[in-house]
């Protein structure tokens, strides 16, 4: 399954599954950013001016895998985010007790938008909900919880955005969403795998205990202009 492609996973989404997005410029590939704010490379070399050109399309943005070589004089290296990508080999056998709704009206990306940047402010765009499956539990016609499709490349699909409102943690919506996201993955044939912060010991937890187990782990360089602070 080339399951050394996940080494690279923007890259390789761009190359494949979601090459309608990218930019490519000299041996670099991003998302278009109102949709994804990553970038990837194959030789680090040269990668200072298409990273300096991106920065002219959005202040904040993520390389992710190996460090590029980039210059400080148009863009700051703000952090690295180090996380563990998480793979499952096998679909997730849980009781799903919640009403799982599939995020499709424009209500729903609304409502999806603002809950992701609640929680995770920075990763989630205007157009992102465009690159996969959302789904989301409501609960007295407010979304409390939500899981989606990232990344994806021809046999793997990145699960993401996995984000619960403060307010609803602890009753196992992520979990379910997670399991109903992952099983979808499967049922077309693909890999799920998935990124959470090193940090993020909480969710490496249950990740695991749904059947994830870590691969390796991976940086997310994150760049800002001068704007972007």
């Amino acid at each position: 399954m080339d399951i050394e492609k996940l080494d690279n996973p923007t890259w390789y989404s761009l190359s494949e599954t979601h090459k309608e997005y990218a930019i490519v410029d000299n041996n670099m590939k991003f998302y278009l950013p109102e949709y994804c704010p990553f970038g990837g490379f194959i030789h680090p070399e040269n990668t200072e001016m298409p990273i300096n050109r991106y920065s002219l399309l959005t202040d904040n943005f993520y390389i992710v895998g190996d460090k590029p070589e980039f210059t400080d004089v148009v863009v700051n290296l703000k952090k690295e985010l180090v996380c563990h990508q998480m793979v499952l080999d096998q679909p997730i056998a849980i009781p799903i007790t919640e009403t799982i709704t599939k995020l499709v009206t424009l209500e729903h990306r609304y409502d999806l938008y603002h809950l992701v940047n609640l929680v995770q402010p920075g990763y989630f765009r205007r157009f992102t909900s465009d690159l996969g499956d959302y789904f989301g539990i409501y609960q007295n016609g407010i979304l409390v919880a939500v899981s989606g499709e990232r990344m994806k490349m021809d046999s793997y699909t990145e699960v993401s955005a996995v984000v619960t409102h403060p307010e609803h943690t602890g009753k196992g919506y992520a979990k379910q969403l997670v399991a109903h996201t992952a099983n979808k993955i499967f049922g077309e044939g693909k890999i799920p795998y998935l990124h959470v912060a090193e940090t993020n010991t909480g969710a490496i937890q249950l990740y695991e205990k749904l059947g994830f187990w870590t691969r390796r782990k991976i940086s997310f360089w994150n760049f800002v202009t001068d704007d972007g602070n």
